[in-house]
């Protein structure tokens, strides 16, 4: 009898657990840190994200993604931040790559499915690592050390705001690295450890997103592994 309360109160316990992940959090429900911004990712559930559950987990106090060859993702997959839809912001998270390639989406449209498309902060090796990548829309934008300037008409202009090399050669794949993601109208600025990699000016209205959800991906291909902790979006005054 006892070893059947303990199994009953495990699992109610365990009920319990997934539907705090589940409930509907608003952004302004989060708590903040002492420059005021709020603390997107709790460090022990996924409360507020949404992800397919036999990859997304909770680990060593970070969310984390995980593929095998006995459950891989057909698709590019994310788990996407259900809290708000934020315009201008300044979003940091620390990650660790293992291998394969993930990325950080912001201003995206959800498609169902876990599938998103939008602005994503890339990272993939070191040559892709602190690109701008659009998912499902015009793909690469800026490479590592560029500004680009996209025009009404869709057409781009190319200015240099560091040295490739010497941005990439900064980052080691096997070591934790913190993105800076801003977002003010339709200007973009990210950076890795503090060093800017790319900057955007978006004029084409048709294609370029104003605001949008928050995700973070797991690719198709080859079993992988990332993760992601130490997660804060702090809301700026586009007016500014």
């Amino acid at each position: 009898m006892r070893h059947c309360i303990a199994a009953i109160f495990a699992l109610s316990l365990a009920f319990s657990v997934v539907a705090q992940d589940k409930k509907e959090i608003k952004l302004t429900d989060l708590p903040k840190n002492a420059d005021g911004a709020y603390i997107i990712f709790d460090g022990k559930t996924l409360a507020g994200w949404d992800g397919n559950p036999d990859i997304w987990t909770v680990e060593d106090g970070c969310i984390t993604g995980t593929t095998t060859k006995e459950k891989p993702t057909k698709g590019n997959t994310f788990c996407i931040f259900r809290a708000g839809k934020p315009a201008d912001f300044e979003l940091k998270a620390k990650f660790k790559l293992y291998n394969h390639n993930s990325g950080i989406q912001y201003r995206s449209k959800d498609k169902g499915n876990w599938v998103m498309n939008g602005y994503q902060a890339d990272m993939a090796e070191k040559t892709y690592t602190g690109i701008l990548y659009e998912e499902g829309g015009r793909g690469v934008i800026a490479t590592v050390g560029q500004k680009i300037t996209i025009g009404a008409d869709g057409k781009k202009t190319a200015e240099n705001v560091g040295d490739a090399k010497e941005i990439q050669n900064s980052i080691d794949m096997k070591d934790w690295h913190e993105y800076t993601i801003t977002a003010k109208g339709n200007h973009l600025i990210q950076k890795i450890d503090g060093k800017q990699t790319i900057e955007l000016i978006d004029n084409e209205e048709a294609k370029r997103a104003m605001d949008g959800f928050i995700g973070l991906q797991i690719h198709a291909g080859p079993p992988m592994r990332v993760q992601f902790k130490d997660m804060t979006l702090k809301v700026l005054d586009a007016a500014k």
